[in-house]
């Protein structure tokens, strides 16, 4: 009973949820996924003057032709956006740790009728991406609640081709004002530090979105 009690003491004073960890670089509180339960909040009205979506898409390039990966892709909400601006010589693939989101995401690829989206069932510590094909691996409100998220940055680098960009996109932590939880928003210096100990290189911090940060890596040169 003593035992259980210093244990809890210590969570309280750590601050940290039961179950929550921390980055080992950087102590960053690693938030709880979002369950299925969370679909609605994901699909919100609200979240086209917030997030400004196809002007975040605009940002990063995406063209006809390319092979996108939307990591976390819960409802679809991006992946669909994604598959239209690819067009049908390209291909998106829609991952998720959650078997429910990617219903969602096959459901609505078949209702709009597009044939350019695969569906793929990740882990914590893979995304079971297929490796050396993915043109742009792209992570919108997601890397924050990743539980490995340095095994999965190493699965995303092998999903990469060789050229290909790793694009994170956060609330920015650096900005109290922005109504998001703290350990669901994420700060330059942090996700420089985590992103760049798994071999990416960090070429450009875009920040002309209402709230979030837009973060591009490359491949780091071998050493």
């Amino acid at each position: 009973m003593r035992t259980l009690a210093l244990l809890v003491v210590s969570v309280f004073m750590s601050g940290l949820l039961p179950g929550q960890s921390v980055h080992p670089l950087t102590g960053r509180k690693i938030a709880p996924a979002m369950g299925p339960a969370g679909a609605d909040w994901l699909n919100r009205s609200e979240r086209e003057q917030e997030e400004a979506p196809e002007a975040a898409l605009d940002a990063i390039g995406i063209g006809p032709g390319m092979v996108v990966a939307d990591v976390g892709a819960g409802t679809g909400y991006i992946t669909m956006r994604l598959a239209r601006r690819v067009g049908p010589t390209g291909r998106v693939y829609a991952e998720d740790i959650q078997p429910e989101m990617l219903d969602h995401v096959r459901d609505s690829s078949a209702a709009a009728q597009l044939n350019n989206v695969e569906t793929v069932l990740g882990s914590d510590t893979d995304p079971r991406l297929p490796s050396g094909k993915v043109d742009l691996a792209l992570l919108i409100d997601v890397y924050h609640e990743f539980s490995r998220p340095q095994e999965m940055l190493q699965g995303l680098r092998r999903s990469l081709r060789k050229d290909g960009r790793l694009v994170i996109v956060e609330y920015r932590k650096e900005d109290p004002s922005i109504p998001i939880k703290p350990d669901h928003k994420m700060s330059i210096a942090d996700v420089t530090k985590e992103v760049e100990a798994e071999g990416f290189h960090l070429d450009k911090v875009i920040d002309t979105l209402p709230r979030q940060h837009i973060f591009v890596f490359h491949k780091a040169l071998a050493q």
